[in-house]
């Protein structure tokens, strides 16, 4: 029976919303997180909404060779 539960949750969770999913997140150079971003990232979208959160950093990096 918990297995059931936790099946319907995922399903519920993956169908919500227009959630790009993780993969779509770490191509677009983000980072999936539960709860809030932290200082100096940005909501960029939702991997899983409402709780999983993809952010992307403020700031863009910079490179150096």
């Amino acid at each position: 029976m918990r297995i059931l539960v936790l099946v319907f949750i995922f399903i519920s969770l993956t169908q919500h919303g227009d959630a790009d999913g993780p993969e779509s997140c770490k191509n677009g150079g983000g980072l999936c997180r539960v709860g809030t971003c932290i200082s100096g990232e940005y909501l960029a979208q939702f991997c899983f909404e409402p709780i999983i959160l993809c952010c992307k950093n403020s700031s863009p990096a910079s490179t150096e060779s």
